[in-house]
């Protein structure tokens, strides 16, 4: 056979069914959560929120954007100290006007009855009205906004007016040399430091700060952003090391300031000594260490020892080991395949099993140094908290899957005398060592573990009070740490548990119970309320029996234990989603009788699964079965109009139906065989009503092995093929024998696709054996032969022959090698 032969095979037979439809309706996990794509159990804030923005996150540059404190807030206080008036009178004046008012508040001159009424009763505003300097002041530095504040857009590139800027600090400088009073001085030097920085005057800039400002007696946060802005002229004029520091003396001294000087101390792209030649007292080189090792997303543990060495007390030491043990989560605990999240759910790793195995030994050598350190700021009782240190030691170890040893540590801590986030971290702790034989697939009693259980429920329910309408993403995840701490718990550990034990149905209560979140549930379908891996957990891996069991469980919610706190949790939830899959596992088990029984448990308003028509013309956007209709070729699917479709439920009835014709009226069986295996030919991934047995198709299906129960229809046309050769048996048309032929053809054609390696057809190798063997199982197709010596007389084989290109290619006689 010629070259261009062999390659009609390969499209004809393969790609067609592979490659013309990219994707019907592939399923596919939400927009990955960067606070959540690798398992955790130890929360990044137990010691507390003031580095809580420096807490790793692989993800993104900063686990938040957010400094934990406002500057707003700390300037209004200061002002609010210094004229005796409210603090929220000053913030509403300074940062919460509009423009019509700020035009009137320049031009205030002390009469408040040219004030809005809003504002007549402000205690700042009085003040201002009868204290002139601080009014003056005010006025300067609102003149001075408008040219420091310019939005940078694309469209509109408005260069800042550095003439203006130049004179408004020429301004500044005067008003500064002419003011008495420390508090107004030193806030009259910023703004003049602020208008040469901002022009590119960064001589002058630097010169204001070090005649005016560094040697201010007052205590001011100001005096922390008249640094950030020498230490940005220092960088400018080219002494990069030197403006590290000075970022660096920021970060420690303004927490409302701290990611600014975080990210341009990075900007300066200096490296740790240089920044260290400038440090004089071991809090600024601890500082310059602890920058660093929020900077790393590798291991950190010279950053760490670092801090230590130079302040042990400081709170730096227990957020950087913190960090530590979260990056080694990452690396070393494994997403069980049931429940994988993150970017390993779509990206298997398949690499070497020796290189994989190098790098775990690494991360484990990793873990002990991380260990070691840990028992050290614990027994060394410098750090303020030493029991974080025996606390991690306890989770590390259990990590390492050394559980003896993690109850040993935690034996030696008081969780009633600890501060409460440890305290709570001592609970996670405490829950997972008591797990250690569920973790091991061992025998267990659950109900040990009820009481954290409860105790988790109330602390995520208390992160989610209020569930949003409709889709959404909640940009609050970073928040939501015992909600991951609990879905991880019953997903990750309880539900493969429950699987090793052989009970499916009790780790799709738990797949359930990990996802609901909030207590009260606005929209309680059943899908509605899962993730993506909950779901195709239940609708893939769950079978009549375990449906059965589920049914069961749902009747014991009212028990103290934790199966019924399980299925509570599934009682919460509207019954359609749970009777529709209930049914689709009798249709796939072609219990038809069963389903039909399923079914009339659904409501009458329930809208079954239609895919998205994603290359319709418009008019219509859904994918409509009917797997009753005959087909030569599988590809174009042919799907139907919505008025001509088969739901399951009317597919269940009619293939019920059929069954029981089969007994009824046996001189017709054949042709009710026949239309049986037409009907599951079609339910499969080459079929145009796969979604009565699947949830999603994609091009990827028949590149993956078989592996869930209805496999043997959806790819390999087992039950079909079956029908098709007892539909033959029973007929003595020649005719019907040769339709029936054809389709066993196709049907075991399925499975040879199935054995094929994908990869070969890009290229057509000759050299492949997957490849060869492809090929030569099509040669050698046994209802291909039949087909061409037995039936080739037959009106159907004259209308196949001409319609499909497979059988114009192999099946003539006149096709040779």
């Amino acid at each position: 056979m010629k070259t261009f032969k062999k390659l009609s095979l390969i499209f004809s037979a393969f790609l067609i069914t592979f490659f013309c439809e990219i994707a019907v309706n592939l399923a596919c996990g939400g927009e990955i959560d960067p606070y959540d794509y690798y398992i955790s159990y130890f929360h990044n804030n137990i010691e507390g929120d003031e580095y809580s923005p420096f807490a790793y996150n692989q993800m993104v540059y900063l686990n938040s954007e957010t400094d934990v404190e406002s500057e707003p807030d700390i300037n209004s206080r200061e002002w609010a100290k210094y004229l005796n008036v409210k603090k929220d009178d000053v913030l509403k004046v300074m940062y919460q006007t509009d423009s019509a008012t700020d035009v009137k508040l320049v031009n205030f001159d002390g009469n408040m009855a040219q004030l809005p009424d809003s504002l007549q009763q402000n205690s700042f505003i009085q003040a201002l009205g009868k204290h002139k300097a601080p009014l003056k002041y005010y006025q300067f530095a609102k003149s001075c906004e408008p040219l420091a504040n310019v939005t940078f857009s694309l469209w509109d590139a408005t260069p800042r007016d550095t003439a203006k800027m130049a004179a408004k600090a020429e301004e500044g400088l005067a008003l500064t040399a002419a003011e008495k009073d420390d508090f107004l001085k030193l806030r009259y030097a910023y703004q003049a430091e602020r208008m040469f920085h901002f022009a590119g005057l960064h001589t002058e800039s630097k010169s204001t700060y070090e005649k005016y400002i560094k040697t201010s007696k007052i205590n001011s946060a100001a005096k922390g952003w008249a640094l950030a802005l020498y230490a940005g002229s220092t960088r400018r004029l080219g002494n990069t090391e030197e403006s590290a520091f000075l970022f660096s003396k920021v970060f420690a001294s303004n927490p409302e300031r701290r990611i600014q000087a975080y990210k341009n101390y990075y900007y300066t792209s200096s490296p740790v000594q240089g920044a260290l030649k400038y440090a004089k007292t071991n809090n600024e080189k601890a500082n310059i260490w602890a920058i660093n090792g929020f900077g790393n997303a590798d291991a950190g543990i010279e950053s760490i020892n670092k801090v230590y060495s130079y302040e042990p007390k400081s709170q730096l030491n227990g957020t950087l080991l913190v960090r530590e043990v979260n990056k080694l989560e990452q690396d070393l605990i494994e997403a069980n395949d049931i429940a994988k999240i993150g970017y390993n759910y779509y990206f298997q790793d398949n690499g070497n099993s020796k290189y994989r195995d190098s790098i775990k030994n690494i991360n484990l050598k990793r873990l002990n140094e991380i260990r070691t350190f840990a028992v050290k700021l614990a027994t060394e009782k410098k750090y303020p908290q030493p029991e974080l240190g025996t606390l991690t030691a306890a989770y590390l170890s259990w990590m390492e899957n050394k559980d003896f040893m993690a109850a040993n540590y935690l034996a030696i801590l008081k969780p009633d005398k600890l501060p409460e986030r440890l305290r709570d971290q001592y609970r996670i702790v405490d829950l997972l060592i008591k797990a250690k034989n569920i973790k091991k697939g061992n025998p267990f009693n659950e109900n040990d573990l009820l009481p954290t259980l409860k105790w988790l429920d109330e602390k995520r329910f208390a992160e989610n009070k209020i569930q949003p309408n409709g889709q959404y993403y909640d940009h609050d995840q970073a928040g939501k740490r015992f909600s991951r701490t609990t879905r991880n718990f019953y997903q990750q550990i309880l539900a493969p548990a429950y699987l090793n034990m052989g009970d499916t149905a009790k780790a799709a209560l738990a797949m359930v119970k990990g996802d609901l979140a909030y207590q009260t549930l606005k929209e309680n379908s059943l899908f509605q309320n899962m993730s993506y891996q909950s779901i195709n957990f239940w609708q893939n891996n769950l079978s009549p029996r375990s449906m059965q069991g589920l049914a069961l469980y749902k009747t014991k919610a009212a028990g103290n234990d934790v199966t019924g706190l399980l299925a509570s949790a599934l009682n919460q939830l509207k019954n359609d989603d749970f009777y529709e899959l209930y049914g689709t596992t009798y249709l796939r088990t072609h219990q038809y009788d069963k389903a039909v029984q399923m079914f009339a448990k659904v409501s009458s308003s329930y809208q079954y699964f239609t895919p998205q028509n994603w290359y319709g013309d418009g008019t219509d956007s859904k994918l409509y079965a009917n797997p009753f209709i005959e087909t030569i070729n599988d590809f174009p699917k042919k799907y139907v109009t919505a008025k001509a479709s088969v739901t399951k439920k009317t597919f269940a009835a009619e293939m019920l139906r059929l069954q029981k014709l089969l007994v009824s009226d046996k001189k017709n069986a054949a042709l009710y065989y026949y239309k049986m295996a037409n009907a599951i030919y079609q339910t499969g991934y080459f079929g145009n009503s796969w979604f009565l047995i699947s949830y999603d198709w994609s091009s990827y299906d028949n590149s993956t092995p078989a592996k869930y129960v209805y496999d043997g229809d959806y790819k390999k046309a087992q039950t079909a093929k079956a029908w098709y050769l007892k539909a033959r048996a029973l007929s003595t048309n020649t005719d019907f024998k040769a339709k029936c032929t054809f389709m066993l053809a196709k049907c075991l054609q399925k499975q040879i696709i199935m054995n094929a390696n994908p990869l070969s057809f890009y290229y057509y190798d000759k050299k492949d054996v997957k490849w060869r063997n492809f090929i030569k199982a099509n040669y050698n197709n046994p209802y291909l032969k039949e087909l061409r010596f037995n039936y080739n007389k037959t009106p159907f084989y004259a209308v196949a022959a001409g319609e499909c290109s497979y059988l114009g290619d192999f099946i003539k006689p006149k096709a040779q090698n």
